[in-house]
């Protein structure tokens, strides 16, 4: 699906996050990095996988991680979307698609046969050289944590 692959540098990238704070690839550098992609604030599966991240997220820190999450949605979405479940990381919103572009999972997909673009559920752990060290394409929303750790 997505066409990086583990080894080689993550593509640079920037986008505001949900309080119109311009973020960086380069911002994170000399840190280990968790970019999950997913389709859309407050759904099911993606309420799911945000708060298992939450619910372990000091064990990511512990394990030298920073967390960022990148959707679609606007930044006012992600807004009411953090506040009411209390995500203590941030949120991007990639409205125009351009960093799930980059990616390579910004996808076509099908539901009830009809074809439609979207954004494929995948998440980078990113080391502090800025390299891709895993993709996680079949991601568990429910044990997230587990399959990054």
């Amino acid at each position: 699906m997505t066409h990086l692959e583990i080894g080689k540098k993550a593509p640079a990238f920037k986008g505001n996050d949900q309080n119109g704070n311009v973020r960086a690839l380069k911002d994170f550098a000399g840190q280990k990095l968790v970019i999950y992609f997913y389709p859309k604030d407050d759904t099911p599966g993606c309420t799911a996988q945000a708060c298992d991240l939450r619910d372990n997220y000091k064990k990511l820190l512990k394990a030298g991680y920073q967390v960022i999450g990148i959707s679609p949605d606007t930044e006012a979405k992600h807004q009411k979307f953090i506040a009411k479940y209390e995500l203590p990381f941030d949120l991007i919103a990639d409205t125009d698609n351009a960093i799930a572009l980059k990616f390579g999972v910004w996808v076509e997909k099908s539901m009830y046969g009809r074809k439609y673009m979207g954004i494929a559920r995948t998440t980078f752990i990113i080391d502090e050289n800025g390299k891709i060290t895993d993709i996680i394409e079949k991601v568990d929303t429910k044990a997230h944590t587990a399959q990054i750790l």
